[in-house]
């Protein structure tokens, strides 16, 4: 019975039937929708491999082209979850939960509107917790430490700019004995200038 209920998924794309009929579908038919994917059949002989398995459990030939061929191209690149299952209500006849399985890429009218997603994988929220904790202190870290460069700069700095300060108290000093000259120069320069 599963295997006719996929093919005839394969076949059309959706089918109704009741809720756990497609719930066991669904397990019965996403790991073969898994190896049929592209990435999985690389080589002839993994590709040959995985067709005959799934060709064990369909029995038949279409519905394994088709799976090979469409639903492989078009699920490539989703890393799981190939199908959906919408419960439609209670069957008239003997009151049996109703539910619609159908193949998620080959719904247009609801992938309308959604714009394609970079594919990623998937982490643990533990493992996001531990990566900001583990940044945040890091972050301070640095911060703490920018300050702490800063004054050992300044110390390594001081001894440098102290030999340049001498040499400027140095020429202070020596500028009073220079400026003299100068205004020796300069009273020569008026002098001349006199004459």
């Amino acid at each position: 019975m599963l295997a006719n209920m996929a093919c005839s998924l394969i076949e059309h794309k959706r089918i109704n039937t009741t809720v756990a009929k497609a719930k066991a579908l669904k397990q019965f038919i996403e790991p073969l929708i898994t190896k049929s994917k592209a990435e999985n059949n690389q080589s002839l002989e993994k590709g040959t491999h995985n067709r005959r398995i799934v060709f064990k459990n369909l029995r038949d030939k279409t519905a394994v082209t088709e799976l090979f061929a469409t639903v492989a191209e078009k699920v490539g690149d989703r890393p799981g979850g190939y199908t959906r299952i919408i419960k439609l209500g209670n069957r008239l006849g003997d009151n049996a939960d109703m539910a619609m399985i159908e193949l998620v890429d080959f719904n247009e009218i609801y992938n309308a509107g959604k714009a394609k997603k970079k594919k990623t994988t998937r982490r643990s929220r533990s493992a996001k917790k531990t990566e900001t904790t583990a940044a945040a202190p890091a972050e301070t870290a640095v911060a703490e430490e920018a300050p702490k460069a800063a004054t050992k700069a300044e110390e390594v700095e001081t001894p440098a700019e102290a030999a340049p300060k001498a040499e400027t108290k140095a020429e202070e000093t020596e500028t009073p004995k220079e400026a003299p000259s100068n205004e020796a120069s300069e009273e020569t320069k008026t002098d001349d200038s006199k004459e």
